[in-house]
């Protein structure tokens, strides 16, 4: 490790000087700073917030979505040795409330004045929390303007007294708390310091094919651990940034015209699902076109995996194919992105082979919020990326399976520990330091490492047969007409599943049916929707064993959300919430088997 902190990497980030170092992209809308403009509104930053109060070991709320002053934030807090406590705007106060409380933040930063008020609200609740400053617009009632910090910090010295206070900063300092998403309980907060960030971000960017010349682009949020270890492995190389929120990245992708970016699988999803649906859209001569096509994409992909020279009709069924299809694809993501890589949750094999065999390979790796994150990813190198797998554990992670098959870790990736919960914290870890990661896996004879389920989440069926969902989920909602699936069995006499419909996509396929329903209800109840999900669960059964598969299924009258308080901020399912709130479906399912 070269690095004693953070702040040295961001020494990396400003040492050559760009005029587009930093951009905030929204519809309609482009802010870039130059790199001198984010030194220094860093480092005047830094001493406005010290005239705040901040000072070293005091926490930092910050509540925004990405924008170049998420970094400003996140570095100008560091340099004052203090911690910042990122968080997810889509929070209810009262969540925001308990982290508050929790980690005991003196000051919050937020962008917009709708979370400076939230921010402000809980401080009734929170009396340690003193001030709330707001990056963007007319202050909310009592909240500070971001500019009046700046301002008051501003000054010649303020640059050299930034990498004055960095020389203090020692590799184990503590760097954030980054609270859990909470699928059961209140979230715990996870330590990591800035070692954790300096060794996890450079054993990622060695896996990557990044050079530092090329625009990447940052939409996942920040306070994501995921993006917040990419910001720094981009800081690194010091590569031009585009920041966006998530809502907004499919209209911005062509704007923007990113090189590279990460993102979490139902992105990907999302984007094969809408190409596949304006392909079944199209005339039938078309429809034959992109068939023909993709398995060219197919066979040159799996040529270039495997290290193989293509031959030469594969190479020019694939050079038309490219021409024809896959460059109008690329087109719609801006046409420049060379790679990608997942995260966050298992990434269904087939929609990484699309993306392969259209000209955009996708790294999956794996980690979590406690192992800052990364344990694995996959290369962008012949036999370095093998698909369904999560690559091969990071040179600075040491990783072995409990006779369970759980997947344990230690490295200097790892955290120290859960904020104020030691018995947490022990419960979390072996007497040899390995970590819990709760998650279940395998390696293959060549290393890579599969990730096969949530050790919480295996079922248990009233038979005693040991079920994992995840795997089963991930083969339904490889029907593009199911956004989400959830399976539910643990105790029962046999797996049933609660399927979510992309009614996006299904509304479409009614239409060419002539279905006539356009509310939610009335669709997913239609017979030939039942039947045609009904095809779906049949078509995965077939590939099970007969304890897997799935006996009866329900297709729900919604699309499960994060504002509907059935996903996380990253995407998962809240499984205890989704059968509390669907439990009268549930148990109708086994409401068969009750009366027999």
């Amino acid at each position: 490790m070269s690095e004693r902190s953070i702040l040295e990497i961001f020494r990396q980030d400003v040492a050559a000087a760009k005029d587009h170092h930093g951009g905030l992209f929204r519809p309609g809308e482009v802010r870039w700073f130059s790199t001198r403009e984010l030194l220094e509104r860093t480092a005047a930053l830094a001493e406005g917030l010290a005239r705040l109060g901040v000072a070293r070991g005091d926490r930092v709320m910050l509540m925004s979505e990405n924008r170049p002053e998420w970094h400003m934030v996140d570095i100008a807090v560091l340099d004052l040795g203090a911690v910042d406590v990122p968080v997810y705007t889509t929070l209810t106060a009262a969540q925001i409330a308990f982290q508050v409380r929790d980690s005991g933040c003196r000051v919050a930063v937020a962008d917009s004045a709708e979370h400076a008020a939230t921010l402000v609200g809980v401080r009734r609740d929170c009396p340690g929390l003193e001030h709330v400053v707001q990056i963007e617009g007319a202050p909310a009632d009592g909240a500070r303007s971001f500019d009046e910090i700046v301002a008051s910090g501003a000054s010649a010295d303020a640059v050299p007294r930034l990498w004055e206070r960095a020389a203090a900063i020692a590799p184990d300092d503590l760097a954030t708390i980054i609270y859990t998403s909470g699928t059961t309980g209140d979230p715990k907060g996870v330590t990591l310091t800035h070692r954790n960030f300096i060794d996890n971000s450079a054993s990622v960017s060695a896996r990557t094919p990044i050079t530092g010349q090329e625009l990447v682009l940052e939409f996942l949020p920040l306070c994501h651990v995921l993006e917040r270890c990419a910001g720094y492995a981009y800081m690194r190389l010091s590569c031009a940034r585009a920041y966006c929120g998530a809502r907004h990245v499919a209209e911005l992708l062509p704007v923007i015209r990113p090189v590279y970016f990460c993102s979490v699988p139902r992105v990907f999803e999302k984007v094969r699902d809408a190409v596949l649906t304006r392909v079944d859209a199209a005339p039938p001569a078309r429809r034959r076109i992109f068939r023909w096509a993709l398995a060219a994409g197919g066979r040159m992909a799996r040529a270039r995996l495997a290290g193989r020279r293509p031959g030469a009709r594969t190479a020019l069924a694939h050079a038309v194919a490219d021409r024809l299809v896959f460059a109008k694809v690329r087109a719609a993501l801006g046409g420049r992105v060379a790679y990608a890589l997942s995260g966050g949750a298992p990434l269904p094999v087939d929609v990484n082979e699309f993306f392969h065999a259209i000209g955009i390979p996708i790294q999956e790796g794996y980690g979590l919020t406690e192992t800052s994150p990364g344990i694995a990813v996959n290369g962008c190198r012949p036999n370095e990326n093998r698909l369904g797998a999560v690559g091969r554990p990071l040179d600075n992670v040491e990783v072995r399976l409990a006779d369970d098959g759980e997947i344990l870790v230690r490295g200097s990736n790892v955290t120290a520990g859960y904020w104020h919960r030691e018995d947490a914290t022990r419960e979390a870890f072996s007497p040899d330091g390995f970590f819990h990661t709760g998650d279940i896996g395998r390696f293959d004879g060549d290393g890579f490492l599969y990730v096969t389920d949530r050790k919480k989440d295996l079922i248990v069926t009233a038979g005693g047969k040991n079920v994992a969902p995840q795997p089963i989920e991930g083969l339904l909602k490889g029907s593009r007409f199911v956004d989400t699936a959830v399976l539910i069995g643990d105790g029962r006499p046999y797996i049933v599943a609660l399927l979510s419909p992309d009614f996006a996509a299904l509304r479409g396929w009614a239409a060419g049916q002539g279905i006539t329903e356009e509310e939610p209800g009335a669709l997913a109840a239609h017979p030939l929707v039942q039947a045609l999900f009904r095809e779906a669960v049949e078509a995965v059964n077939a590939e099970l064993a007969h304890y897997e598969q799935v006996r009866r299924f329900h297709v729900l009258p919604v699309t499960l959300s994060i504002e509907g308080g059935q996903l996380t901020p990253t995407l998962k399912v809240r499984r205890r919430v989704v059968e509390r709130e669907f439990s009268a479906l549930v148990e109708a399912m086994y409401a068969d088997e009750k009366r027999r």
